[in-house]
């Protein structure tokens, strides 16, 4: 071969080269555009998932912080609403010791009207005695017969009465009472607490004592004879009786704010007795 062919197939295969390479890369252009195009499909699709989810991120921060300030608005009004309801169970608590200190004030100055009563009739029965005596005195001194009244005195005190049981004192003073005879009733209800001061019927003859006082209208006597029935027998069955009693002889005087007070007391203490039921009722008009 001539160097004219050799240069000639040379020539024929660098085309041949050229053409495959060119092809090759024809073909690796077409293959890498194909997958820049699908990198960008994704890229779009993930721009568009990123947008999504900043989107929801916003609504729920949104929605979040919307509740959280609701959250904290019911928050500062449950405060609002505690410090209140504090406020006025403090000012209820200083109404109730108020009105108890009252009650205690007025019983206290019952009980110092009542200790003069008694200081005062305790002066009288020893004038009494004294022209008593004065007038035996003056009746001997002028050879008169001694009254009728002396002389039973006397005959009393030389004939003392028998000792009774406590079943028949207490009977006694009972039928006295049913029977409209107070006086008798009330020194048969003290003669039996001052022999039996333990017995089980101890606090029906302090209540008994507290009614015959009520029944005479006189109800700052009887709301301290009632309340030695609360003080001494707090277990006792007339307790609740005590306190209705109680309140309505504050009733009656006119003290409003203290019966109120005993009648609360008594409903709550003793809601399902026939006196808390009366007390509640009573309770409705005041």
């Amino acid at each position: 071969m001539n160097s004219s062919d050799m240069k000639c197939c040379l020539l024929i295969g660098f085309v041949c080269l050229t053409f495959f390479c060119a092809c090759a890369m024809q073909q690796d252009v077409v293959i890498l555009d194909d997958r820049l195009t699908r990198i960008e499909r994704r890229d779009v699709e993930l721009e568009k998932r990123l947008a999504q989810i900043k989107s929801q991120l916003e609504t729920y921060s949104q929605t979040a912080g919307e509740e959280d300030q609701s959250l904290r608005k019911q928050a500062a009004g449950l405060r609002v609403m505690t410090n209140n309801l504090r406020e006025e169970i403090q000012v209820l608590y200083g109404e109730i010791e108020e009105a108890r200190h009252l009650l205690n004030q007025n019983i206290k100055d019952l009980e110092d009207s009542e200790q003069q009563r008694e200081n005062r009739f305790k002066r009288i029965e020893e004038n009494k005695g004294s022209i008593e005596n004065r007038i035996a005195g003056i009746e001997e001194y002028l050879n008169l017969e001694p009254s009728l009244k002396s002389e039973s005195v006397k005959k009393s005190d030389m004939q003392p009465e028998k000792e009774l049981s406590e079943n028949e004192v207490y009977t006694r003073a009972k039928q006295a009472f049913d029977k409209g005879d107070v006086e008798t009733a009330r020194e048969g209800f003290k003669t039996f607490l001052k022999r039996y001061p333990k017995s089980a019927r101890a606090d029906n003859a302090q209540f008994w004592i507290g009614e015959i006082y009520y029944r005479e209208k006189w109800y700052e006597k009887a709301i301290l004879e009632y309340q030695k029935v609360i003080e001494k027998y707090p277990k006792g069955n007339k307790v609740p009786a005590a306190l209705l009693k109680q309140g309505l002889a504050f009733f009656n005087l006119g003290d409003k704010v203290n019966s109120r007070l005993i009648l609360k007391e008594l409903v709550k203490k003793y809601p399902g007795s026939n006196e808390g039921k009366i007390a509640k009722q009573k309770l409705k008009g005041l």
